[in-house]
């Protein structure tokens, strides 16, 4: 499906993998499409898995005013930075999950306000992270006694054992959590009320704007419906074979590392 030009005015992207290249910076190139766009008078939303403070600084090096949807959805930021809406999951219901004995070969992550709690180092996770601005700790989740997080996460090097604990926890907690991968490695739950496209309608209903004038890019699951909602749906090159292939209605575009998000926009709403 083709979207008319005329009728965009929203702009919405996913950071990792899509607005971000492989070293996690966003590329001089894209700063001045997207300003640009700004000076056009576009609405700009960054949809993004990463806790609020770690994604703030890198939509702040964007030099221009966003709208930052984070944790999946279970926070929202004003172009200002105040808080507009934000979501916990109950510390019962993560304490269940953690109850289940996750083997310890797993990274076990609880994305809090302030701090994000996990079981051990992981410098793969580490890397993700350009500014130190949301720093880690890490605990004996036996010891821990409020479990309440905005995002419970596993990492896992082999993705099949990751497919695993999801269908595990999902077998006892499919009422209270959905999950996504946002990459193959990294599997998320969050509330089952939690979706970047539940926080974006929110969005856009404050904007007087409606999904028929937004056009979205993505390349992980906790996209899907953000990339289905759109009057335009865009998956990166990068994004995995299951995503395309689950959604091969979409159209694939340049990657990440080619300034994909950047190269579609001027083509189609700069040209």
């Amino acid at each position: 499906m083709n979207a008319n030009p005329a009728n965009i005015k929203v702009l919405i992207s996913d950071l990792d993998g899509t607005l971000l290249n492989s070293e996690h910076q966003i590329s001089d190139y894209t700063k001045t499409v997207f300003q640009q766009l700004h000076s056009e008078n576009y609405l700009i939303i960054v949809a993004t898995g990463r806790h609020h403070l770690d994604a703030l600084p890198i939509v702040e090096s964007l030099g221009c005013p966003v709208y930052l949807v984070t944790s999946n959805g279970a926070r929202i930021h004003s172009p200002k930075k105040e808080l507009l809406y934000s979501f916990d999951i109950k510390s019962e219901a993560i304490k269940s999950v953690l109850d289940l004995d996750i083997p310890s070969d797993f990274t076990t992550v609880l994305f809090k306000e302030k701090v994000w709690q996990t079981n051990k180092e992981n410098k793969k996770l580490n890397s993700f992270q350009t500014v130190m601005n949301y720093p880690f700790e890490i605990v004996d989740f036996k010891l821990v006694t409020d479990f309440s997080a905005i995002k419970l996460f596993f990492t896992h090097n082999d993705h099949y054992k990751l497919v695993d604990l999801k269908d595990k926890i999902m077998e006892n907690h499919s009422d209270e959590f959905h999950y996504a991968f946002s990459l193959p490695f990294c599997l998320e739950f969050m509330d089952k009320s939690v979706d970047k496209s539940v926080a974006i309608s929110k969005i856009l209903e404050m904007e007087n704007y409606t999904f028929q004038e937004s056009i979205s890019f993505g390349d992980g699951f906790n996209d899907e419906k953000m990339l289905l909602s759109t009057q335009k749906g865009l998956i990166m090159s990068n994004a995995v074979e299951s995503l395309k292939n689950k959604l091969p209605h979409l159209e694939v575009i340049s990657s990440n590392d080619n300034d994909g998000v950047a190269k579609y926009l001027e083509e189609t709403l700069l040209a």
